[in-house]
């Protein structure tokens, strides 16, 4: 009997992880059209402007320091050569290259989501500052979408580890301000307006849950020894 108790809550648990994944997703999927939708009607001009303003009336020399040193945290330079070094150190220290492969399937594959979504929705930038990389199209904001993803499977990473919960608790939360900031900063430093920063955040929140529900379902089936994904097993075994 409890043979059958086990084997029936290990059948519910990735159906409810499927389901829950799924619903967060469309919910972030929903967000991120709303805001498409009005930035191809042009209704969010008045949304924009009044934090653009905001930023511009608060300025300093202090803050365009250090906004300027917060947005290269989340370039194409830096999430790479932060992907390659993590990939590695999982590699040689044989951790779960399952990690490993869906590191990389996030962070490439987010990368090629938003060039599409820039090559769809064309709107251009409110300045071009090629020292901060803002060039190219605008909507929605690579930073904002890249960060959010690289920091965010790091959080799974850390609450996937057997770390302390204080250790757990201080890195989400130093890695969840990190994308915060890097999307104000693209906002701060004039590179995007506020509505592409929130469109990549919720785009790229979009494509991490879907990898994490991916990744969560593998090793669902690995873990009870489930076709079809024994080919998989025995590749990251």
């Amino acid at each position: 009997m409890p043979n059958n108790d086990y084997e029936i809550k290990s059948s519910i648990f990735p159906i409810i992880l499927l389901v829950i994944g799924f619903l967060v997703a469309g919910m972030l999927f929903l967000g991120f059209s709303e805001i498409a939708g009005e930035v191809i009607e042009r209704e969010v001009k008045n949304f924009d402007s009044r934090i653009i303003d905001f930023f511009t009336s608060n300025s300093s020399d202090f803050l365009d320091d250090f906004f300027t040193t917060i947005t290269e945290l989340g370039s194409v330079w830096f999430l790479a050569a932060l992907t390659i070094i993590i990939s590695g150190i999982f590699f040689i220290k044989n951790k779960d290259k399952l990690n490993i492969l869906f590191l990389i399937i996030s962070v490439a594959g987010g990368g090629l989501l938003i060039k599409l979504l820039k090559n769809i929705f064309k709107r251009e930038r409110p300045s071009i500052i090629p020292e901060i990389d803002a060039i190219g199209y605008s909507f929605p904001s690579g930073h904002a979408m890249g960060s959010i993803i690289f920091y965010g499977f790091l959080i799974y990473l850390v609450i996937k580890s057997k770390f302390s919960k204080k250790f757990k608790w201080i890195f989400s939360i130093i890695f969840t301000i990190t994308f915060i900031l890097i999307g104000t900063s693209r906002i701060y430093l004039g590179a995007h307006f506020p509505s592409d920063v929130i469109a990549g955040q919720l785009s790229g929140a979009f494509w991490l849950i879907i990898c994490i529900v991916s990744l969560e379902w593998i090793k669902w089936h690995i873990r009870h020894n489930i076709r079809p994904v024994d080919n998989i097993r025995k590749i990251f075994k």
